[in-house]
């Protein structure tokens, strides 16, 4: 009798313990759930995350034509390498070259001598609206035919809502979806220089009088140890917002992101983290399910 009573004893000390701990695993299961129904609360306008088979994981007016700014670098690089112009080609900055959009102003002062490697690298890491400029102007046929070769680029891709002027993205009439941008960051991502370019952290240019310049990226998640980015690119004028693009890897499953008219200086970054936070959750609950 007395070992059938230190049995129940035992059983009845235990049996708190077990349903506190089934209760505590029903709960992470339930959160786990909910964050993975739960979608993230973007400040961008117009956002798409697709994984490397397209399939869409995430979606938000994503047929709205608007104006890219220097997403647009991305097509203008696309079209350079594809012509096929000599990268140590030296290429003179000139007064043609200045931004009379904007108005903005550049580092690269008049009279600057780079290669045609290193105005990409500059176009394509720090968004330098002059060295963009100055690979369309020395484009065989000039701007126009650097502009028709963009459109025309942007057709065989099937971006057919997207339009182009210039190829530094400072004009708001270079337009496009971020249905279309997938298809334009996944081509770009295919050239190994541009993804090199796009995801240096920063670069130094000397320049004919001996000094040396250097140029950081303008998107600093490249250089956050959390994010495996793959490409990259920036964008801003007041018609588009903050854009952001990238392709990376996140846990473990690469995808495209497209960030249009972010409305604070930061959120574009602050979206891309919630997207990365999200996917996280995501991944934990189809391992756990």
């Amino acid at each position: 009798m007395r070992w059938l009573i230190a049995i129940l004893v035992a059983v009845l000390a235990v049996s708190p313990a077990l349903g506190e701990s089934q209760e505590r695993t029903a709960r992470k299961v339930k959160s786990a759930v909910a964050s993975r129904s739960a979608v993230p609360d973007l400040k961008s306008s117009s956002a798409l995350v697709i994984d490397q088979s397209g399939r869409t994981l995430f979606a938000k007016n994503v047929d709205h034509v608007v104006p890219i700014a220097s997403i647009t670098k991305l097509m203008t690089a696309m079209v350079v390498i594809d012509a096929k112009l000599p990268l140590t080609e030296q290429i003179v900055i000139t007064k043609e070259d200045r931004d009379l959009i904007k108005g903005t102003r550049s580092r690269l002062r008049f009279g600057t001598v780079l290669t045609r490697r290193e105005l990409l690298h500059l176009a394509l890491m720090a968004s330098e609206n002059r060295a963009a400029e100055a690979l369309t102007r020395v484009f065989p046929g000039g701007n126009s035919a650097f502009v028709a070769a963009m459109n025309q680029k942007a057709i065989e891709l099937g971006m057919w809502r997207t339009r182009f002027v210039d190829g530094t993205g400072l004009s708001s009439e270079n337009v496009s979806t971020a249905q279309d941008l997938t298809k334009m960051v996944g081509a770009a991502y295919d050239y190994p220089l541009i993804r090199e370019f796009t995801t240096d952290r920063n670069t130094s240019i000397r320049m004919a009088n001996g000094r040396t310049m250097s140029y950081n990226n303008s998107n600093r998640l490249v250089s956050n140890r959390d994010w495996q980015i793959g490409l990259s690119k920036t964008g801003y004028i007041s018609e588009a917002g903050r854009c952001l693009v990238m392709q990376a890897k996140i846990a473990g499953k690469p995808v495209i992101i497209v960030l249009l008219d972010s409305w604070g200086k930061l959120t574009r970054i602050g979206d891309a983290n919630r997207i990365k936070r999200w996917m996280e959750t995501r991944f934990v609950a189809d391992v756990s399910g």
